[in-house]
């Protein structure tokens, strides 16, 4: 079975990002298990985006190769966790099938001195004793609007409703570590009733136990939740079934967290074990496809069957050279 590998955050489009992938070509560094395999391979499929995009493009491209039928800021992802956390399954008999589903993330938003911005939730280390009594202390205000509110884990929560089923909504790594405000401006009426339990969940929690408690240790406090991946369930039916789809996010957390030594050495790490094996892949004749995601834009590449040992000849001096890594990526 060939392998369908989308990476995610390979590149960012910061100044920052910019200068994490410059100080890499200062060291000399020029990914070189990674250029060996784009000399193996073949661009084919660009997708284009931009950084005001509700979905990051590795988000897209998985969707897409899970054979889902969407948009941006429209892709079920809150459905197909949903039913991973066995809480679809277990709602199938109340629950319509024209119902969405929507991804609530417990977070922390930062107030500055100009924009507020969400801080990335996974640095909360929320228990899930603490997420059970916020989750509870909220459920009435959700449930009085006629939405369910269930617990799957202590960072995902979900809620269902037909009024969910188009709602676009920017994906957590497209809103963490920028001004909440890009986001929300849809001014349709669930959108605004979102934003009033948004508010609601601010005054419930401002002096909740679990808040006092975490505040006295030094903690972030969880004021408000995130809603993102609302859509329909959808069958996930790879339009390639001979191809294993894999999503490598080891850049996420340093990317996400702005530690731009820590997401220079995951790259280093990437590309001596994990291009390496791709290399080797193509090597034996095994069908790859790599797709680099940064967050406007993500690029794939193709292996091709080995040619003959003729055609090789003919070939010489004409096959596809890649140009440089740091600026393949920098352009993503």
């Amino acid at each position: 079975m060939g392998l369908n590998l989308i990476l995610a955050h390979a590149s960012a489009s910061s100044e920052a990002g910019t200068a994490a992938l410059a100080h890499l070509h200062h060291q000399h560094f020029e990914w070189p298990h990674l250029r060996q395999l784009l000399g193996l391979m073949r661009p084919s499929r660009r997708l284009e985006g931009d950084d005001d995009s509700l979905s990051i493009p590795h988000e897209t491209v998985l969707a897409q190769a899970l054979g889902w039928h969407g948009e941006d800021g429209r892709w079920p992802w809150a459905a197909r966790s949903a039913q991973q956390d066995g809480i679809l399954e277990a709602s199938m008999a109340t629950t319509d099938a024209a119902t969405g589903w929507g991804l609530l993330t417990p977070c922390h938003w930062h107030v500055g001195s100009d924009q507020i911005s969400m801080l990335d939730p996974a640095g909360l280390n929320l228990s899930a004793a603490e997420s059970h009594a916020l989750l509870a202390a909220l459920r009435p205000s959700f449930e009085a609007e006629g939405w369910p509110l269930d617990g799957g884990a202590a960072l995902r929560w979900y809620t269902r409703h037909a009024v969910l089923a188009d709602l676009p909504t920017a994906s957590l790594d497209r809103a963490i570590g920028h001004s909440i405000h890009l986001w929300l401006h849809d001014t349709r009426p669930v959108a605004r009733r979102l934003r009033r339990l948004q508010v609601e969940a601010q005054m419930l929690w401002h002096e909740h136990p679990v808040n006092q408690a975490r505040e006295a240790r030094g903690e972030l406090s969880v004021n408000s939740f995130w809603i993102s991946g609302c859509g329909r369930p959808q069958a996930q039916q790879a339009p390639s079934p001979d191809m294993r789809v894999q999503l490598e996010d080891a850049l996420r957390a340093p990317l996400l967290a702005g530690d731009w030594a820590a997401w220079c050495q995951t790259w280093r790490e990437l590309d001596a074990q994990l291009m390496a094996d791709l290399v080797a892949r193509v090597q034996r004749g095994e069908q790859v496809r790599l797709t680099l995601c940064g967050e406007r834009h993500a690029q794939t590449f193709d292996s091709h069957p080995r040619p003959s040992w003729l055609d090789q000849l003919k070939s010489l001096g004409q096959r596809w050279q890649p140009n440089p890594v740091g600026p393949l990526l920098a352009a993503l």
